[in-house]
């Protein structure tokens, strides 16, 4: 019997991933405080992660402008795979410790 609350169930083997959001708090002040962004420009952007440990997590960051002129549509962390020119910013963040790094993955 199948219940509706396992409709959206991730497909066996692979992981469930959160669709975009605001970017998150310590990425967004590494782009201003370290990059130099305008902060008006970086609190409109959004962000897609992935769980890279229990309070550590990899993040993209794009433009949602970007991505409707591109006429994309992003779900989450993997949907940019096969777009890196839309990606912003990639790193991780430990929300332990308030580190960031940027790096990317693709």
């Amino acid at each position: 019997m199948k219940w509706f609350w396992n409709r959206k169930q991730a497909q066996e083997g692979k992981e469930r991933l959160p669709g975009p959001k605001s970017i998150p708090g310590p990425v967004g002040s590494y782009m201003v405080v370290q990059m130099k962004e305008d902060p008006d420009w970086v609190w409109q952007l959004k962000g897609v992660v992935r769980p890279a440990g229990k309070k550590t997590f990899y993040c993209r960051v794009f433009s949602d402008a970007q991505v409707a002129q591109a006429a994309f549509k992003v779900k989450d962390w993997t949907s940019l795979d096969g777009h890196p020119e839309l990606i912003l910013w990639e790193g991780y963040f430990d929300k332990e410790t308030n580190t960031v790094r940027r790096e990317k993955f693709v």
